[in-house]
């Protein structure tokens, strides 16, 4: 395996657009979710809207249906497929939510491409409805991350993979993210790290007002086509720097260290079984 973590978003980054809208459009309540819009957290009102499709007749396998059919772009699923076999660790941090990605990544035949989901809980309770609920409960443990939404601080997610990496290893992250709740993680890679926001999407409109406060390099992508292009580039270049380097690095004796993670209550991330 590579010394490489790839870390993707999953709206407008794997699928080509929002899935939560895509489920409330082609099911037929986009009015009635832009009029509760306004009143509750998007995590929450998503809740809501499962419990009216539910009280509505809509049934689990019709969610499914609709989930197989949301657009993505022809090249991402070669890309993903790629990135594995150059031997990449390949993970999912997304403020969608489980049932959401795990559907659509089992249709797509590449769920098994990932050794972990970070997202919000999704599950079908004993009523036969979906149950989506917030990643952090800010209820009871606000994150205090003000550039995130009050159920997920993707920044704290990438901290808590950064820490759970052993330091002898080096490894080196590339970050792929299209909107706001992509800014925090980008702002916590490391120099060495490279960060692919979609051009003209929220989060490189946040980069480009002050593309210094960014340590890691930016490589920007447009489509599908585009991040294919430059993952793949972005892969074979660290590879290679990362080959190089064995041949310069003076020995030196490992120490088994003991890694200290601040985010021991942050929520299980699905382990992916291969």
């Amino acid at each position: 395996m590579s010394g490489i973590v790839v870390v993707f978003d999953f709206d407008k980054t794997i699928v080509d657009c929002d899935s939560d809208n895509w489920v409330i459009d082609e099911l037929g309540f986009t009015d009635l979710f832009n009029q509760l819009l306004p009143t509750m957290p998007w995590n929450s009102l998503m809740d809501r809207m499962m419990m009216e499709l539910h009280s509505q007749g809509v049934t689990i396998e019709e969610i499914e249906e609709v989930l197989k059919r949301i657009p993505i772009h022809p090249r991402v699923v070669p890309a993903i497929k790629a990135a594995q076999a150059l031997g990449c660790d390949l993970r999912v941090v997304s403020d969608a939510n489980m049932f959401f990605i795990e559907t659509i990544l089992k249709h797509l035949g590449i769920k098994d491409c990932f050794s972990e989901i970070n997202t919000n809980p999704g599950y079908v309770n004993e009523e036969g409805r979906l149950r989506i609920l917030p990643y952090h409960d800010f209820n009871k443990a606000p994150h205090g991350c003000g550039l995130c939404p009050p159920n997920m601080c993707k920044g704290l997610i990438i901290e808590r993979i950064q820490d759970s990496i052993c330091p002898q290893e080096s490894k080196r992250f590339i970050y792929l993210g299209d909107g706001a709740g992509d800014y925090c993680p980008s702002l916590r890679l490391k120099e060495r790290d490279c960060v692919m926001p979609r051009k003209d999407f929220p989060v490189w409109d946040l980069i480009c007002k002050d593309p210094l406060l960014v340590k890691a390099e930016i490589h920007e992508w447009s489509d599908g086509g585009d991040l294919e292009r430059v993952l793949i580039y972005l892969i074979n270049k660290i590879s290679k720097e990362q080959e190089a380097s064995q041949f310069f690095s003076p020995d030196c004796k490992l120490q088994t260290l003991s890694v200290s993670s601040a985010h021991e209550a942050l929520p299980k991330p699905l382990r992916v079984q291969q």
